[in-house]
Formats: structure tokens, sequence, C-alpha cells
């Protein structure tokens, strides 16, 4: 862990990541002030700093007598969680987290959005993967994600409604070489679609829901994938941590 950070906010942060990367689940508990002060080499006050800042972003309550435990977030994951997890575990969902995957097709790129992202020539195909993530029994997004059609060839499982256990991305790194190294992200809010408020459960086509919009690029600044994945009302989150001098 680097030192120029304080080292209650690095421990913090190294459970906040697995926390909302799925690979700590609500219930399950961390580890006490005790535990973390021998893990880590730490003062038992640095510890309780620990968890207190983790207490202060909802990530985790604490049960007097018992423990700490991982608090019941209804919170997306966000891309970059779910990559990681993918590399240290081989799978990208965690838990009670899975994937639908409800189309597989090459389509010509209907919006401008696509076409840019991806810098595709107008009026041609690409690849168009949607799925429906389930947490448990609650649909928890709606995601499409387009690559292009030359990716065909060697990555076939793109247009295969079978479910990639790895995350198309690892997939297409592995049977491209191209790796993906950094992302871009733009987030927004909107009415639902029609099909987006059929598959999400919601009420109505008119509710509103977060977009988020997701390029990755690879290691030649190429655009690899592109990703639109919708959120209903109760899984909205973002956060971010800033010094105010």
């Amino acid at each position: 862990m680097s030192g120029q950070q304080a080292k209650f906010r690095q421990i913090a942060e190294h459970f906040r990541t697995r926390i909302l990367s799925g690979e700590l689940r609500p219930g399950d508990e961390v580890p006490s002030e005790r535990a973390l002060a021998a893990e880590y080499d730490i003062s038992r006050p640095t510890a309780t700093r620990a968890l207190e800042l983790l207490r202060n972003q909802g990530l985790v309550h604490s049960v007097q007598g018992s423990g700490t435990y991982v608090a019941d977030l209804a919170a997306n994951r966000r891309a970059g969680d779910r990559y990681k997890r993918a590399k240290a575990a081989g799978r990208i969902y965690a838990g009670a987290e899975r994937a639908e995957i409800v189309a597989a097709e090459f389509v010509e790129a209907p919006r401008v959005q696509v076409v840019r992202a991806l810098r595709l020539a107008p009026n041609t195909a690409a690849i168009r993967r949607r799925r429906i993530t389930w947490d448990g029994d609650r649909r928890a997004e709606v995601s499409t994600s387009w690559f292009s059609a030359e990716l065909a060839a060697t990555a076939p499982r793109l247009l295969s409604t079978e479910r990639i256990r790895s995350g198309t991305l690892s997939y297409v790194e592995e049977r491209t070489g191209r790796v993906g190294t950094y992302a871009h992200d733009r987030t927004a809010a909107r009415a639902a679609g029609k099909q987006d408020a059929q598959e999400l459960g919601l009420p109505r086509p008119s509710a509103p829901v977060l977009v988020v919009e997701h390029t990755v690029f690879d290691q030649a600044d190429q655009p690899l994938e592109f990703a639109e994945a919708v959120y209903p009302p109760d899984r909205w989150t973002y956060e971010q941590r800033y010094d105010l001098n």
C-alpha cells in the first residue's frame, strides 16, 4: 500500500473495493479492530478509524456484541469493479448476481453513439450483445455491449446467447490479444424506453433511469467495446472522494 495516504484510508479503500466488486457480500463479516490491527501491523485506534470510515460510507454496520458486517447495498456494480473481479477470480459476477443474455447478433449500428464510440463507418454492421443482470430475484441492470463486426471471426462466442463467465471483455482479450487498458464513462439520467422498462420490470415506460455509456480502449488507444448500462431508480449510486484543500 502507498505511504502517501493515511493508513486507515488505505485499509478502508481496500475493503470498499472488495465490497463494491461483490467479493464481499451483504451479511459477510469484516475483520474486527483487533484482527485488522494484527493483520496490517497498525494500532487499534487506526483500525477503529478504518472501520468508522466504512460505516460512514454506508458500506458496513456493526452489531453490538457480535461484529461488523457488510451492509445490504442496493448498488450497481461498476464496470471497473467487475473487470477487477474477473481478472482475480475468473468470473465477472459475484454471489447472487447472474446475467441472462437476451440477444447476441449482427445488426446495423443504429445510433450516433455506437458509430462514434467504435469509430465505425455509417450504416455498417456491428455485434450487439444485450443482457439482463439479476441480483438474487431483483433486476439490477439492463446493458448492451457493442463490438466491431470484424471480431466475429476471432471471438465467435460474442454471437451466442451462452454466458461467458469470465466476461465479454476478458474473452475478447484472450481471443484477440488486444488488452483493455483504460475506459471512459459518461453518466446521465433519462426516462426509460419501452424495452428498458419491460426488461427492468418498471411500472411505466416514463420511469427515470440512470444510464452509463462505457467505452473501453486497448493498448493502441483503439476502441474495443462500447456498452450502455441502464439502472432502475433504486440502483442509482455515485461516489467520489476528493480533497477540499
